[in-house]
């Protein structure tokens, strides 16, 4: 198995090492549908609570409920299966369905809906965490605690791709590159695969910016990301005005999801993502090879609504991210946050 590399993290460590998911109601994720369903429509929406279960896991079940090819089941994007999670699932429904009679391990429809159209994946803003970080130091951190998440609400975290997207121990490294030595894979395990191989050349950008410490500032040659949309702009002259809006977090810096051309980027930030791309050679140019398209993402994420409390052993926290940051990271900027011994 290969290693991760331990990315940077943007705000010195306070010494805290915590435990997380000591039980599922330690981490709940609450999914947020970008658009009000219609109410009419051969597309039944379900709002799904799942313990302990993957999302292509439940998407299964319910086609094999009804009937259907798991591919007319439609979901906005995977949920941890280590977790309470709330999401939507949609199902082309076109006789009766009981549901009152489904049934599935660690699974609850809570509501049902009705709309036109299936359920793709991307179509939400975002999700709401409720998380427990546990440790039985906690409150003796409390005031360095209180000072590291006000810091975090006013200056964002940087946006790596969490451990999870390269699975347990790295082995979604190894399997991008047993891909590109010619194994064959099906089509899910070569998405997985393709995205690995992005995200490990993204997260070493991010990490370099990160140790510079303009991970949250915007440089000449900049894409500039405006905050909440796909939206950015090219960056030639860094003016007072694109300072003050990268300190408010109207707008962020972003890296390069590397693929067939050039770096978006341009002067001395697409020649640091050139270097670094240049580290993992192979997996550069076995993207190239691909013919995929290259694209960006905000090297800094918005960690909006946040709420936190001190609860005996633990540190509760609530906050919201857009579509694609992944809480993980978030904690890793707060504790060394491992996951309890029964879920490792």
């Amino acid at each position: 198995m290969t290693a991760l590399p331990e990315w940077a993290t943007a705000y010195d460590p306070l010494g805290l090492d915590a435990e997380i998911r000591r039980q599922p109601s330690d981490f709940q994720v609450t999914e947020n549908l970008s658009y009000t369903l219609d109410g009419a429509g051969e597309h039944e929406y379900l709002w799904v609570e799942k313990t302990g279960a993957n999302t292509d896991w439940v998407a299964e079940q319910l086609a094999k409920f009804c009937g259907i090819n798991p591919r007319d089941v439609g979901y906005a994007g995977m949920k941890d299966r280590h977790a309470i999670t709330r999401q939507w699932f949609s199902v082309c429904q076109r006789g009766e369905v009981r549901w009152d009679e489904f049934v599935a391990e660690g699974v609850t429809i809570l509501t049902r809906e009705r709309h036109g159209r299936k359920l793709r994946r991307g179509a939400h803003t975002g999700n709401t965490f409720r998380i427990a970080l546990r440790a039985a130091d906690t409150q003796s951190h409390e005031q360095r605690l209180n000072e590291r998440l006000a810091l975090i609400a006013e200056q964002g975290a940087p946006n790596y791709f969490g451990e999870q997207r390269f699975g347990r121990a790295g082995g979604n490294i190894d399997m991008c590159r047993a891909l590109f030595a010619g194994r064959r894979l099906s089509r899910s395990k070569r998405s997985i695969a393709l995205s690995t191989a992005r995200s490990l050349i993204f997260n070493s950008i991010l990490d370099v910016r990160v140790r510079q410490g303009t991970w949250s500032t915007i440089l000449a040659g900049e894409l500039a990301n405006l905050d909440g949309s796909g939206s950015v702009f090219a960056v030639n002259v860094v003016s007072d005005e694109l300072v003050a809006r990268c300190v408010a977090q109207d707008i962020h810096p972003t890296g390069s999801l590397w693929g067939d051309g050039s770096p978006a980027s341009a002067g001395e930030v697409a020649a640091l993502e050139t270097v670094v791309a240049a580290e993992h050679a192979d997996i550069a140019a076995s993207l190239v090879a691909t013919r995929m398209q290259p694209e960006i993402r905000a090297l800094r994420m918005c960690v909006s609504d946040l709420h936190w409390s001190f609860e005996d052993d633990a540190l509760w926290l609530e906050f919201r991210l857009a579509r694609g940051g992944f809480a993980t990271t978030v904690l890793r900027e707060i504790a060394v946050a491992r996951m309890a011994a029964s879920y490792r």
